[in-house]
């Protein structure tokens, strides 16, 4: 977890020196046991610097720019910090054309009656989406699956009072943050997952292991101690507004982490603002159904949140003292 001071653009802009960017390069290549450490971390330092940099001007610009612009400032900027990130477990990236494209696809438009919240993003084998997934979070064996809008945004725990409000339902349940690391859920939660507590516990150790700790808090909570200092471990997810992790209220069938929650959700959007343009100015301008509140709130969710992803994982390698 984070503190509440935290800043993630004073965090990246630290990065904004060669010099600082090569020691801490070194040290992830260090950490990594590579053999040409110094001559990686000098080859790299610049790319990695710009990188950083460019994902920080088009975030600035989303603040400045109409709703209609954001969705492409949104996925371009996170492309730039998702290839910062790369170079500090990848330092031969890029080692051909293949991670490249953004490696996902969306399906043909209907032209009539056509709905952000059912429409769906595919995997590819190749591309970045698959790379960063595996050099950052170890997450394979995705390609070929097909994502529905719909169920991507409850993955973003910001979102469950807008679920609430328009459905009627919310999408997560916030835990209560007894000290540093550790947290109390209520017990409430078995009714959604159909569980006993001790099922429940089975469960919950079988999707995070040896991060984390459950047992019994009194008769209402359970308590959830980790041993990490992650923000999220799916299932549960970081709630950032509120500074505290976020269960959700039923059982998934998939946990992604969110950085590629956000990627998928903002590859599909810009693609829209690129390349459907009628239909997204028409949905600015009218907004005729559910669509429009869950994708401005989602956006200003996301510039918020990325940054933070990103800020908070690199700070997970130490700097050379």
């Amino acid at each position: 977890m984070i503190e509440n001071h935290f800043d993630p653009f004073q965090i990246l802009n630290y990065f904004q020196s060669a010099s600082t960017s090569q020691k801490y390069l070194y040290q992830c290549y260090k950490s990594l046991n590579r053999e040409q450490a110094t001559s990686l971390s000098f080859h790299n330092c610049t790319r990695f610097m710009h990188f950083i940099e460019h994902g920080i001007s088009y975030f600035q610009q989303v603040r400045q720019s109409p709703v209609s612009l954001q969705p492409i400032l949104l996925f371009y900027g996170t492309i730039q910090f998702i290839k910062a990130c790369l170079l500090t477990v990848d330092p031969y990236y890029p080692e051909n054309t293949s991670v490249l494209a953004h490696g996902l696809s969306t399906r043909k438009r209907k032209k009539q009656n056509y709905q952000f919240l059912d429409d769906e993003v595919k995997i590819q084998k190749n591309g970045l989406f698959m790379h960063f997934a595996n050099k950052l979070f170890h997450v394979k064996q995705l390609e070929g699956e097909k994502f529905v809008m719909k169920h991507l945004l409850l993955e973003v725990p910001e979102l469950s009072n807008a679920f609430r409000f328009l459905f009627g339902k919310n999408s997560f349940i916030l835990l209560e943050k007894k000290q540093h690391q550790s947290f109390l859920l209520t017990k409430n939660i078995l009714n959604g997952f159909h569980m006993t507590e001790t099922r429940f516990i089975d469960y919950l150790n079988s999707k995070i292991r040896e991060e984390m700790n459950i047992e019994q808090h009194d008769d209402h909570y359970f308590q959830l101690t980790f041993q990490g200092n992650k923000l999220e471990y799916p299932p549960l997810r970081y709630h950032f507004e509120n500074q505290t992790l976020a269960f959700p209220i039923e059982k998934r069938n998939f946990f992604l982490p969110e950085l590629m929650v956000h990627y998928a959700l903002l590859y599909n959007l810009s693609m829209i603002a690129r390349y459907e343009t009628e239909w997204w100015l028409e949905l600015i301008k009218t907004n005729p159904n559910e669509d429009y509140p869950f994708i401005t709130q989602f956006m200003s969710v996301s510039s918020h949140k990325v940054p933070i992803f990103i800020a908070h994982y690199l700070q997970q390698w130490p700097m050379e003292k």
